[in-house]
């Protein structure tokens, strides 16, 4: 049984990262070091999240590159409220403009440091 998933973001921007995922999705440092960080929500599903200097000797060497593509999806509670929050912090997180393409009413993209794509969702 399936008792943990950590995803790992390989990438050059470390420290954007980490105020990124932090100040969007209320992620604590649970470890810090010049090549990692961990990040962890607490919670009756825990989420968990690993940012990781691509250049980094714990990275076999044919994979030590920035992420190239990577879409996955948050789902929020709040519902509308929130997704303003987000959207606003993440203008300005990011310096990149929201991509609302498609958009549902209840969800939105945001695009972290690394190109990273994150699709937020609020139950219906």
């Amino acid at each position: 049984m399936l008792t943990s998933l950590c995803p790992v973001i390989c990438t050059s921007r470390l420290e954007e990262s980490r105020e990124f995922y932090t100040k969007l999705f209320g992620y604590k440092v649970t470890h810090q070091a010049d090549w990692y960080v961990g990040l962890g929500r607490p919670g009756l599903t825990p989420c968990e999240l690993a940012l990781l200097d691509h250049t980094h000797t714990a990275l076999p060497e044919a994979q030590r590159r920035p992420v190239r593509v990577i879409r996955f999806t948050l789902e929020v509670e709040g519902g509308e409220r929130e997704l303003e929050r987000i959207a606003a912090c993440g203008e300005s997180a990011a310096g990149r403009s929201l991509d609302t393409g498609g958009s549902t009413g209840n969800d939105l993209v945001v695009t972290d440091p690394n190109g990273v794509q994150i699709r937020v969702v609020t139950p219906k």
